[in-house]
């Protein structure tokens, strides 16, 4: 997909590709139309997988 460089600048919506100019809007998009989407992920527990090495 091509854009105009009019709207590089411009903020995105990654599930849905919808352009916005704050954040603001965005964060408000999200949670009214891909609520289910966010709170699934936000409960999700992140951990180290077993095996996982950590390089201090």
């Amino acid at each position: 997909m091509v854009l105009p460089l009019v709207d590089e600048f411009k903020l995105k919506c990654y599930l849905c590709n919808t352009p916005f100019s704050t954040i603001e809007e965005l964060r408000e998009h999200q949670k009214n139309q891909h609520a289910e989407f966010i709170t699934d992920h936000e409960n999700q527990k992140r951990e180290p997988a077993p095996g996982d090495v950590t390089v201090f």
